[in-house]
């Protein structure tokens, strides 16, 4: 049975937050942070976290490491709402929240989490490994109709708040400017795990092999292309094995 979610006093307010024990014989300072999806179904933000603890649990239990997932800003029941720049400052907050000083933090998204680990690792050493899992490469075409975007949003509950965001163009280039490759060009010698499913009709298959070619060049890349999956890969028995051998190898 998974132990509950907290509440944690977050960059902007109440922000729920579960975290495993570290597995015996494991280092407590090695963390690694899983960054949830953007929720898609009508009033899915109030949910958005369901599924977590149990991934959380079988990761730890299987891979040594301790988990973190916070809901970030807008879902799950955290408060505030929904930006790049928001999700950014939860993540960060995470890790300064949970990794000691010699430790090191390892950032695994699941869809457009996988675009905010990247970002999230492009800027903060600290985060000495990414797996990006159905991630984008580019989201400047998804965010060019940027009312289907906050109305997805709106309609998720992930933005809330009347009036927010306060200057919709400036929202939209913050999405934008997350630039998944670019990100994964600059991971420099930091190992990259990039998974896509076959018949992914959000993102793509492209778009994962762009992210491994982008960091091909400077450090080591492990790309797999999963047959007959979809873009949601957080439940396929064959992703989550593929993950838990790769967080194995990087205790190594």
């Amino acid at each position: 049975m998974t132990a509950p979610w907290r509440l944690v006093d977050g960059p902007a307010g109440a922000l729920r937050l579960y975290s495993t024990t570290a597995a015996p014989g494991s280092s407590p300072s090695r963390v690694l942070i899983l960054c949830h999806e953007l929720p898609r179904v009508t009033g899915g933000a109030a949910d958005a976290g369901r599924a977590y603890p149990a991934l959380a649990d079988r990761l730890s239990q299987e891979s040594g490491f301790r988990v973190v997932t916070g809901m970030l800003r807008g879902a799950g029941g955290s408060d505030g709402d929904f930006s790049a720049s928001g999700w950014l400052e939860d993540l960060s907050f995470l890790i300064d929240q949970e990794v000691g000083v010699d430790g090191g933090a390892w950032a695994v998204g699941f869809g457009l989490g996988g675009a905010f680990a990247l970002r999230l690792a492009a800027d903060d050493r600290r985060v000495r490994g990414v797996a990006s899992l159905a991630g984008p490469a580019d989201l400047a075409g998804w965010v060019a109709d940027t009312d289907a975007v906050l109305g997805r949003c709106r309609r998720t509950g992930v933005i809330s708040a009347d009036g927010f965001p306060a200057d919709e163009n400036a929202w939209a280039a913050e999405l934008a400017g997350l630039t998944p490759l670019d990100a994964a060009a600059n991971l420099g010698d930091r190992p990259l795990l990039v998974v896509h499913g076959a018949d992914d009709n959000e993102v793509p298959t492209a778009a994962g092999r762009a992210l491994a070619d982008a960091a091909a060049p400077n450090g080591p890349v492990d790309l797999r292309i999963v047959p007959g999956a979809g873009h949601w890969l957080r439940a396929d028995p064959r992703v989550v094995a593929t993950l838990i051998g790769w967080l194995e190898r990087q205790r190594a």
